[in-house]
């Protein structure tokens, strides 16, 4: 991953979290929310490890290391994610990601706070603009949520899941500050995640039945290998070299792709109003990733 350009790892967490939206919906059909991101991040984690241990890469740490990563865990792989699903269950799956255009200010307003970060006004500014241009997008489908019980449930899901989410990569920060080592912190930290979700499923008593259906299956190793280990080694890498708020400008193009996804898939047709926020959330972004000369 470190040999790849910055806009190379921005077009892979795009392009690969841009469809897993729709993926997610596969997983919620046939099993609860905690017993998919269990499976998911508990599949993807032990496949970085192993991984890590074929090259060789130190796996024993200190206790302190690992309550780190667990707390890292926990936040961006764990419950962060159960609340998508949650949210996922009640609303569709174009309003979820429409919550994570918010990514970019909170994940950059945070590390301002928090670790000292610089944020620039060119950077609020884009965010802003961004977050407008997705939600004149999805303008529509928050009128038909007006209203409704199952979309105001929903919509608190997806607000839990980016300050969450956005908690977890301040903590991913932070921990690779302290010199932890990238993959194998990601393998470990996948894995508390998974644990997390595992602990919510078995206080709930929620079935661990698999089902049959081809669809629960594929989308399980998509969202794992490609959703999870793929992409989250290109994101943490991204935000390393440019800092957490401007890497979660991914979270303003992903809704994109997933409306792409749907046109293709769910037979959606944008309108004027449709198009125009796209354009605005393509000038938000490159505000936000655009260097001041």
């Amino acid at each position: 991953m470190h040999r790849l350009k910055n806009w190379q790892l921005f077009a892979v967490c795009v392009l690969a979290w841009g469809t897993t939206w729709y993926a997610i919906t596969f997983q919620i059909l046939h099993t609860a929310p905690e017993v998919s991101v269990a499976l998911r991040f508990a599949l993807a984690g032990a496949l970085v490890l192993v991984l890590c241990a074929a090259r060789g890469l130190r796996l024993r740490f200190e206790p302190s290391d690992h309550a780190v990563l667990a707390l890292q865990g926990f936040f961006l792989y764990g419950v962060s994610y159960l609340c998508v699903y949650h949210a996922e269950r009640h609303l569709v799956s174009g309003l979820v990601a429409v919550g994570y255009s918010a990514s970019p200010l909170v994940a950059g307003l945070g590390g301002h706070a928090l670790l000292g970060l610089r944020v620039t006004s060119r950077f609020v500014v884009g965010g802003l603009v961004g977050l407008t241009g997705v939600a004149l997008m999805f303008w529509p489908e928050f009128g038909k949520a007006a209203g409704s019980r199952d979309a105001a449930i929903g919509l608190a899901f997806t607000v839990g899941a980016v300050l969450l989410s956005s908690a977890g990569s301040l903590i991913a920060t932070r921990n690779r500050s302290r010199g932890l080592p990238f993959w194998p912190s990601l393998g470990f930290g996948m894995l508390y995640g998974a644990a997390a979700a595992l602990l919510v499923a078995l206080l709930q008593g929620q079935s661990f039945a698999l089902p049959a259906a081809v669809s629960w299956w594929f989308s399980l190793l998509y969202l794992a290998l490609v959703g999870s280990v793929l992409t989250f080694a290109c994101f943490l890498t991204l935000q390393e070299r440019v800092g957490p708020g401007r890497a979660g400008a991914i979270g303003v193009m992903t809704p994109l792709l997933a409306l792409t996804v749907s046109m293709v898939f769910e037979r959606f047709h944008p309108d004027a109003l449709v198009l125009t926020g796209a354009a605005l959330a393509v000038a938000g972004n490159v505000l936000m990733l655009r260097r001041a000369r």
